[in-house]
């Protein structure tokens, strides 16, 4: 078996789970913040926040490990323009990731509280939910430049 097309197929169905599950997530989020149903706003913030731990978490963790690997074995360097660029982004869709797990969490609890205590919600979900799509954005993009990079190796 050749490990180097195991490895990057592995790298590349990763790649888009991390993908495809944010953009899932955001679909799913995004169309419960405008429902009036609480019920509806929990079941997508739970399922965000499990989607994030069973399919996101293993991805963000395979991608670098993955990825560093066909690195070393393909003979690329580290100080190709391209691929330190990939680098970059990938660390620019992480730093927006880590703060969006924890509001996920912030509201899932805020929902909770409110379906269980029959009171309004609080103010910060709104603010929160505002920071969570607001850092999408620059994943989302940067993770579409990545591929880009992947790809064309431009630079």
């Amino acid at each position: 078996m050749e490990w180097y097309s195991t490895v990057k197929v592995v790298h590349i169905i990763s790649s888009t789970v991390l993908f495809g599950t944010g953009l899932g997530i955001a679909f799913f989020m995004l169309r419960s913040h405008f429902s009036d149903n609480l019920d509806d706003k929990i079941y997508a913030v739970e399922n965000t926040v499990l989607a994030d731990y069973l399919f996101t978490a293993p991805a963000v963790v395979l991608q670098p490990l993955t990825g560093a690997w066909l690195v070393w074995q393909s003979g690329y360097h580290w100080t190709d323009t391209w691929l330190q660029w990939t680098v970059i982004l990938y660390v620019v869709a992480g730093l927006c990731w880590l703060p969006v797990v924890w509001i996920q969490i912030q509201l899932r609890t805020m929902l909770r509280e409110s379906r269980a205590t029959g009171a309004s919600l609080h103010p910060q979900y709104q603010t929160l939910f505002k920071v969570w799509f607001t850092l999408g954005w620059p994943a989302f993009i940067s993770l579409v430049l990545i591929f880009f990079l992947m790809v064309y190796r431009p630079l």
